[in-house]
């Protein structure tokens, strides 16, 4: 019934350009009796209004979404002007580096510029907190892609979480 009501109008729009006919099987599968004597490429984004696919979006991890700005400019240009993709994985960074994101979003940055601020800053600053480096015992055995610069809040917090092993 969904894809009835949203994406079949929108189909048959594009389907009347191309001088195709369709027909909406029950089980939803797009059939086409007519061979098609030119392909055309549909993207979904294009297609289908943008509240459709902004959901689509935003259900992808942050590694998914990022390679999805990748595929070609209208994604791209979807993807990094839409700010409410970036939120909820910022704020899952959040729940690690709350100070440092609260600090971002009161100066005025987007979700996504908070995100590029702090995304390796918290998973440094999580392995911390867990102990991964606990047994280090100089800066010559700390691993170069885990170092990162943290402020005095930061680094109090890890040596109570140190003290407390």
């Amino acid at each position: 019934m969904f894809l009835q009501r949203l994406v079949l109008p929108a189909m048959q729009k594009t389907f009347k350009r191309s001088k195709v006919t369709s027909i909406l099987l029950e089980n939803d599968i797009l059939f086409s009796p007519l061979k098609e004597t030119k392909k055309e490429n549909l993207d979904f984004v294009e297609v289908f209004p943008p509240e459709i696919s902004l959901k689509i979006f935003s259900d992808l991890d942050i590694k998914s979404l990022c390679t999805a700005a990748l595929v070609c400019k209208t994604w791209n240009y979807v993807i990094n002007n839409s700010d409410s993709l970036w939120r909820k994985h910022c704020l899952i960074v959040r729940a690690i580096c709350q100070k440092e994101v609260d600090d971002d979003r009161g100066t005025g940055y987007s979700w996504k510029v908070t995100l590029q601020r702090n995304y390796w800053k918290r998973g440094i600053k999580e392995g911390w907190l867990n102990g991964l480096y606990s047994n280090i015992n100089s800066a010559a055995e700390m691993p170069e892609k885990h170092i990162y610069p943290m402020d005095v809040d930061t680094w109090g917090e890890i040596l109570e979480a140190e003290l407390e092993r």
